[in-house]
């Protein structure tokens, strides 16, 4: 991220359709660019913003790739929707892993917090995405690929998302604003 230059601007950015106390949730496959136009959204809103990934991370004091590793897919994704379950923040973006969607008893609570934004990035990009950072920390069974993974995953992001925004072929902050966009359209 650091060699993205965000203006700064004079004024954050207003979402008056939403309650004040909202949040905002990012969903989509890893790679799909969460972290980095939370980050921007969050900035572009003067909005908290936290990593569901990190949170995990920290309060298992390791790399998110060596949690993963140190549990089954199932059993990973149990603790995830724990986690994410006693999330309770407001005006906060929240970047989640990619694999927060398998359990509805999480989106159901990401979703009272406020919208839920899908970041619909295509297959071959998520690909090349990953390939540059291969220990992101994928919950993924023996056996099974990427594609077989954003395969069960896309219905699932479609299915619990309040809006869908393609971000590929445009950069960060472009995709950043288009999200804030989408939202204020609400």
């Amino acid at each position: 991220m650091s060699n993205i230059r965000i203006p700064e601007q004079a004024e954050p950015f207003s979402l008056p359709n939403l309650p004040e106390e909202s949040c905002i949730t990012l969903i989509g496959m890893a790679g799909a660019g969460k972290t980095t136009l939370g980050r921007l959204v969050a900035r572009s809103l003067g909005w908290a913003f936290a990593d569901s990934d990190h949170i995990i991370e920290a309060a298992f004091g390791a790399p998110l790739q060596a949690v993963t590793d140190s549990m089954t897919k199932e059993a990973f994704i149990d603790m995830e929707a724990d986690i994410v379950c006693d999330l309770r923040f407001t005006r906060t973006v929240i970047s989640t892993g990619g694999s927060v969607i398998y359990r509805q008893r999480t989106m159901e609570h990401l979703a009272s917090l406020g919208p839920v934004v899908y970041l619909d990035v295509p297959l071959n990009i998520i690909l090349e995405r990953i390939a540059r950072n291969p220990d992101r920390g994928l919950a993924i069974a023996p056996g099974q690929t990427v594609e077989d993974l954003f395969r069960e995953r896309e219905e699932l992001y479609r299915r619990y998302a309040t809006l869908s925004v393609p971000t590929s072929g445009i950069g960060a902050v472009e995709s950043a604003r288009r999200v804030l966009e989408k939202l204020a359209s609400l």
